[in-house]
């Protein structure tokens, strides 16, 4: 038996393809979400002029970013990036300071580390009224990282109970954003543990 191909049917076949494809393509660029955040970063002992590392960042794609250079042996980055995610928008940052800059080393994410007006300023309180709210739910309130006379807390976890428990809605990039910020910092703390005493810590105070 033989088989005839129709060659007209094959090629609008794969043109049907083709156009599934770009309009695939069409669809995940619609979905890209902007997302503003910072990195700190502390450069090595011998680096005396973070200035010298600014063309070499720009070239290896932080050219979406703002960079500061005004403390000696540190530099800032303040990034808006286009991304499908909070998550990749972070991470493609840190492989790109990291190509740019090897032996750099993360200080810091934001925004994570927030103190009460930071938090009112967030969610449109007055830092009047956020405190009102703290002091009124006490410990119903997330527990801060740092208490004291100011205390600071992980935004990603305070904006996650305003969620939860009071309903409130919460733009969803400044959530994702600074809930992989916050992951940033704890991991970067992580790395100072000393695993023997951790491991006997971690069932009496989590």
């Amino acid at each position: 038996m033989t088989t005839h191909l129709d060659l007209p049917s094959i090629q609008t076949s794969h043109a049907k393809q083709i156009r599934r494809v770009i309009d695939s393509c069409t669809e995940k660029d619609l979905e890209m979400g902007q997302y503003d955040f910072t990195l700190k970063f502390a450069l090595g002992r011998h680096i005396d002029d973070p200035e010298s590392f600014v063309e070499r960042l720009l070239a290896e794609g932080c050219d979406d970013a703002l960079i500061g250079v005004g403390q000696r042996g540190r530099i800032a980055l303040d990034f808006t990036r286009e991304s499908p995610s909070a998550d990749e928008a972070v991470v493609s940052a840190l492989s790109d300071v990291r190509r740019a800059i090897p032996d750099a080393r993360l200080v810091e994410a934001a925004p994570d580390l927030v103190g009460l007006t930071d938090i009112a300023k967030v969610l449109g309180f007055s830092r009047q009224n956020m405190r009102k709210l703290v002091v009124h739910k006490g410990s119903e309130f997330p527990l801060p990282v740092h208490d004291g006379k100011s205390a600071i807390w992980h935004l990603a976890t305070v904006l996650s109970w305003f969620i939860e428990k009071k309903n409130r809605k919460v733009d969803q990039a400044v959530m994702d954003i600074s809930r992989i910020s916050m992951q940033c910092n704890i991991l970067r703390e992580t790395t100072k543990l000393d695993r023997d005493i951790s491991d006997r810590l971690e069932r009496l105070i989590a």
